[in-house]
Parts: structure tokens; C-alpha cells; sequence
């Protein structure tokens, strides 16, 4: 593989067709019915989807692999190589499909905490069929399985796919729980290092980003520290608020009000508004 270059051509990278139709298979998987009409034989349709996600996401996988060495943030950690990439490839393909039921439950609670959080929402296909907010979450919960797999490229090309779809900025690291529910959605960011907790709630515009970045001897950003907010369980952020920083932490229960800059933590129960 060549080195990882500002000016270099992409060939050798995952194709951003197939790691966008994998992701469509995935969520086909996830909420049947939302895209195709009713099979005959449930269980056969769920084998033969499974099966064609393995078949789209190894190749590109396989491909994928070689930056967690030769990537250009990575050089510096001298990583070892992976000599068998056909074989690497298939464990780590086989690897995420067995998180599959675990990403349906968590987006059950998803769907039901937007259902219970907005009074707009009649019924709960409502919910899985028109609300941008899941479909967010949904991309995000399968991007970051991958992403827990140390796959480079391939979970942050979905989640960009899904941002220029929703206007919602998950990235793919980003460690999220239980019962999450995104209200509108359009221009919420959320980094690559927060952490949110169960049944957190977010209006549009929110932003759980970071403060200035730690340089290295080169001027260039340090990666892979914490840089991002923590917000504990049962939160609400209402829209427009911008909440920054590694060591920020939102108390649980606590109510960020609209329009809120915040750069510290607020202990648990707090209520923020723009005057504080």
C-alpha cells in the first residue's frame, strides 16, 4: 500500500457505494419493512441479508485494515501489520454481524424514548419512519460497533453518509446509552470523544464539541485524547446550547436551557440558562 498523502488517490480505499449499501442492509435488518415489502419466509430473508452484508463489507473491510498502520495519524505508533488480510477481515466481518441483535434492542429503547419524548409522535412506526433523529442513531449504533472494532475509514464514511442525509453529526466514537432521542435533529454535532449517558435527549442545533486542541512538537493536533463532554443520564439540552471540553461533565437530570454556551460542569439536577 502506498503512504497516506494529501495529494494521493484513493484507489486502494473502501468504496464509499458499498459501505453506504451495507449500512442500508444493516438498518433493513434492523427495521424490516421499512425499504422492501413483506417476505415470505422471514427467517430465509435474514440468513440471505446477513449473508450479503458479509459480502459487501469484507472486501471493503479487507481493504480498510492496512491504515490502522500506514494512516498518517498512525505511522508514529509503529502498529504491526496484519499479514493474512483475507482472513483478518472475515473474523472482523463475522465479529459485527454478532453484534446485530444487541444493536436492535438499544434502538427498540431509541425508538420508544422518541415516541414517550415528543408529544408529535401519534405511534411508534411514526417514529421509525419519519423521524431523521433515528435514522442518526441507527447509522451511529452500527458505525460505532465497527469503529469498537478498530476498523479505520469504513464507520466514519457512514456516518458522514448519514450527516449529509439528516444534518445530524455523529461521529462514530462517540459512546452513547440506553433510550437516546435526537428532537428534529438538523445541525446537531456530537465529537468523537463524549460520552452520553441513558435516556438523554437532545433539540436541534445542540453541539457536545471541543475547546482548543493540544498541539504535538509538529503543530498538529494531539489524537486520541479525551477532548469532548460527558453528559450523565436523564439530561435534556435544549436547542442552540453548545457544551465544550474533555473535562466537562453535565451532572445527571440536569437541564441545559436554549442558547447556552457552557465550558464546565454543572452538578447533578442543575438548570442552566443563558444568564448563568
Amino acid at each position: 500500500m502506498e503512504a497516506d498523502l494529501p495529494n494521493q488517490p484513493l484507489w486502494q480505499h473502501p468504496e464509499i457505494v458499498q459501505v453506504v449499501e451495507a449500512l442500508r442492509m444493516v438498518s433493513d435488518v434492523l427495521f424490516p419493512g421499512k425499504h422492501i415489502p413483506e417476505p415470505t419466509d422471514f427467517e430465509d430473508y435474514f440468513i440471505q441479508q446477513l449473508e450479503n452484508v458479509a459480502e459487501i463489507l469484507q472486501p471493503e473491510i479487507e481493504k480498510a485494515l492496512p491504515f490502522r498502520w500506514m494512516g498518517a495519524a498512525d505511522l508514529h505508533e509503529k502498529r504491526e501489520p496484519i499479514h493474512n488480510l483475507d482472513q483478518a477481515s472475515e473474523e472482523i466481518a463475522n465479529q459485527f454481524l454478532a453484534t446485530i441483535p444487541n444493536i436492535r434492542q438499544m434502538l427498540v429503547e431509541d425508538v420508544e424514548a422518541a415516541y414517550n419524548g415528543d408529544p408529535a409522535a401519534l405511534s411508534y412506526a411514526e417514529v421509525k419512519l419519519a423521524y431523521p433523529g433515528l435514522v442518526a442513531i441507527t447509522s451511529h449504533r452500527i458505525a460505532h460497533e465497527l469503529y469498537k472494532l478498530d476498523i479505520p475509514r469504513i464507520p466514519r464514511m457512514m456516518s458522514e453518509s448519514t450527516h449529509s442525509l439528516t444534518g445530524i453529526d455523529i461521529h462514530p466514537g462517540a459512546t452513547i446509552g440506553k433510550g437516546f432521542f435526537i428532537d428534529h435533529g438538523t445541525g446537531v454535532v456530537i465529537g468523537e470523544t463524549c460520552h452520553i449517558g441513558n435516556n438523554v435527549k437532545l433539540y436541534q442545533g445542540v453541539t457536545l464539541g471541543a475547546k482548543s486542541f493540544p498541539l504535538d512538537e509538529h503543530g498538529r493536533p494531539i489524537k486520541h485524547i479525551q477532548r469532548h463532554p460527558t453528559v450523565e443520564d436523564n439530561v435534556i439540552v435544549y436547542s442552540n446550547s453548545t457544551i465544550l471540553g474533555g473535562d466537562t461533565v453535565i451532572g445527571k437530570s440536569t437541564v441545559v436551557a436554549g442558547n447556552v454556551f457552557l465550558m464546565k460542569s454543572t452538578p447533578p439536577g442543575s438548570l442552566v440558562t443563558r444568564a448563568e
